[in-house]
């Protein structure tokens, strides 16, 4: 059975999708079996994963809805180190209208997915940077919650939003949900600030903090451009190579074989 995981931080532009795709494809590389999941309107993992948003014939808006199955959505991944996708484009920002008056709205993606996980060893779920409808869903059937976020003071503020919205989620809506780590991205250790926060990061949250840190890398950056994450655009750069270790930690931390 799957390991879902959600990849949140209230904060935007932190990280959060180049995360997502880079460990999908990173733990793929590893041979685990990987659904990502685009549950931002943005669409961003989906055309960071080489996926044409205008195309699809049916995205994770109609699967929420019920208007589409989940084999009629997924995509499945190519080539080695490449990952099954459930795509998102501009149609999810109005689902957030129609889930309201739907019932078990919270549980939509839940639904959807239950009975695919037995395919998979990993589902890796990008939300989007608030705390919506959409992200709900997510956090409703995760088993857990991966936080990158900046080493920066105003991340902090964010960071405690975020473990109050998966608190809060634990006691009404998923009592399996737990916080599985923070992991430090965009990471200059040249700036004093951002080793100050870190330090600050371990001194608060002790291991809940993965030893594993993501520097700024413009490899990275670049991939999306491509359409592949990072792993996959440059193998070497520091950027690919510090989230190998990722997948490797997370892997180590669930008890998985290392073994891919």
């Amino acid at each position: 059975m799957a390991r879902v995981f959600c990849v949140a931080n209230q904060k935007g532009g932190v990280g959060k999708t180049t995360t997502c795709i880079n460990l999908a494809a990173a733990l793929s590389l590893k041979g685990k079996k990987v659904l990502l999941i685009d549950l931002d309107p943005q669409g961003n993992a989906t055309s960071g994963s080489g996926i044409e948003k205008k195309s699809l014939e049916a995205s994770i808006y109609e699967l929420l809805l019920g208007e589409s199955t989940f084999a009629e959505t997924v995509i499945h991944g190519k080539g080695r180190g490449r990952y099954d996708v459930l795509p998102a484009n501009r149609d999810l920002a109005g689902a957030e209208v129609e889930l309201v008056n739907m019932e078990h709205r919270h549980f939509r993606l839940r639904k959807a997915i239950e009975k695919e996980l037995g395919n998979y060893d990993f589902v890796l779920i990008d939300c989007s940077p608030s705390i919506s409808l959409l992200t709900l869903n997510g956090l409703s059937c995760a088993d857990g919650v991966i936080v990158p976020m900046q080493c920066e003071y105003y991340a902090l503020e964010g960071l405690t939003d975020l473990v109050d919205t998966v608190q809060a989620v634990f006691s009404d809506m998923n009592p399996n949900l737990t916080m599985i780590g923070l992991l430090r991205v965009m990471f200059d250790p040249r700036i004093t600030l951002q080793s100050q926060v870190s330090d600050q990061l371990k001194e608060h949250f002790g291991e809940r903090v993965f030893d594993t840190v993501i520097p700024r890398n413009v490899r990275l950056a670049e991939a999306p451009g491509y359409g592949m994450p990072g792993v996959l655009y440059d193998p070497s750069s520091k950027g690919a190579k510090a989230y190998k270790a990722f997948a490797a930690e997370i892997l180590s931390k669930l008890g998985h074989s290392k073994q891919g």
